[in-house]
């Protein structure tokens, strides 16, 4: 069985700065929402196992003197747990789930506008996904924080990915609107 990576997430989170569970969740989807998702049902779990292991600490934050919310730290072993598995080589990436592919795979069966229709909304998506990272790109390009340069690396990707997925709809548009024996 393979190794949960959530750990990883929520302790790279952490390095940011000490947060609560929903201060997590907040960030990793502003920040590595594009590639990498946690929901509430795995940091929480998360977040108790590592402060099982000693690799958080969490301290209960109060208002109006009622307990508010629980932030954690990472303690040095954290550290030394995210700075070790950073090291390591990475797993080999396993592909993801489309609802978009596995229609097409088997879209002989569909009607050619249903498939054109699938491929056209994935495709303003897309669109929507470009303008809405290169946004982020212009904020983190003002950012002087050492994380910086890494934060843009990976928001490189998904730009690339994207506008590639963006030019393959454009070609898959074509394909069908060529199978279906409409004029392009």
């Amino acid at each position: 069985m393979a190794e949960s990576k959530s750990r990883y997430a929520v302790l790279g989170a952490l390095s940011i700065e000490p947060m609560s569970g929903y201060d997590i969740k907040n960030l990793l989807g502003r920040t590595i929402g594009h590639f990498w998702n946690e929901g509430y049902g795995q940091i929480y779990p998360t977040l108790k196992q590592l402060s099982g292991a000693g690799l958080v600490i969490s301290q209960v934050k109060t208002r109006g003197g009622k307990p508010y919310r629980h932030v954690y730290t990472m303690t040095e072993a954290g550290w030394d747990e995210l700075r070790n598995w950073l090291a390591r080589p990475v797993d080999s990436e396993h592909p993801g789930r489309s609802e978009l592919l596995l229609k097409l795979f088997f879209g002989q069966h569909a009607p050619a506008a249903a498939n054109l229709e699938h491929v056209r909304q994935h495709r303003q998506m897309l669109a929507t996904l470009i303008d809405r990272y290169q946004a982020i790109e212009a904020e983190l390009d003002a950012e002087t924080s050492r994380n910086q340069p890494y934060w843009l690396i990976t928001l490189r990707h998904g730009l690339a990915v994207t506008r590639a997925s963006l030019a393959w709809c454009d070609e898959t548009i074509h394909d069908l609107l060529e199978l279906a024996g409409q004029p392009q």
